[in-house]
């Protein structure tokens, strides 16, 4: 045979592995910070749903704002019913993509910075957002991770006039992953 046709071969078959292998975990974390001089308030979610189908680069990902743990349980009172309203609108949902995907190679180990751009839904709104993103590849796992800013007035959420001191503008939040591959 024909070393051509056996290199072709090999590279269609590896092609063929990688088309729809999607990687996923349910214990992703998702975190915001808001700080003002008055106070600072911080919330982590550790059971966040992510799903990355690693041939098109869509990731999608999906938090019950009910799972949001705060240092005093009357924030994450206030956060459920006045702000995000969590039982009307009970999860914050990110549909998107790797722009790029010649910047991430995600059969070989390797550290990778590319962009990843789609719709945040977040109390009922939903936002386009572009954010710079690490994908750390090793091991059979894939660590993604992104910091970015969300205002609360893009997503509608109101803030009592008595409390715009002790709520930021703009909530800086981090989202962190380490999937593996998973399993039909």
């Amino acid at each position: 045979m024909n070393k051509s046709l056996i290199i072709f071969c090999i590279v269609v078959l590896s092609s063929f592995q990688m088309m729809g292998q999607k990687f996923f975990t349910r214990n992703g974390h998702l975190g915001f910070f808001s700080k003002t001089n008055m106070e600072d308030i911080k919330a982590s979610n550790e059971s966040v749903t992510y799903i990355m189908d690693l041939s098109t680069g869509e990731i999608n990902i999906s938090a019950l704002q009910t799972n949001f743990q705060f240092e005093k349980a009357l924030m994450q009172e206030h956060y459920n019913e006045n702000y995000v309203e969590s039982s009307k609108f009970p999860k914050a949902i990110f549909k998107g993509k790797i722009d790029d995907m010649s910047k991430v190679n995600f059969k070989m180990e390797g550290v990778y910075n590319a962009k990843v751009s789609g719709n945040l839904e977040i109390h009922g709104v939903t936002k386009p957002y572009s954010v710079d993103a690490v994908f750390k590849v090793g091991g059979g796992h894939v660590l993604a991770e992104t910091n970015f800013k969300v205002k609360c007035a893009d997503h509608n959420i109101k803030i009592e006039s008595s409390l715009k001191n002790n709520i930021a503008e703009s909530i800086d939040v981090n989202a962190k992953a380490d999937l593996t591959e998973l399993k039909k």
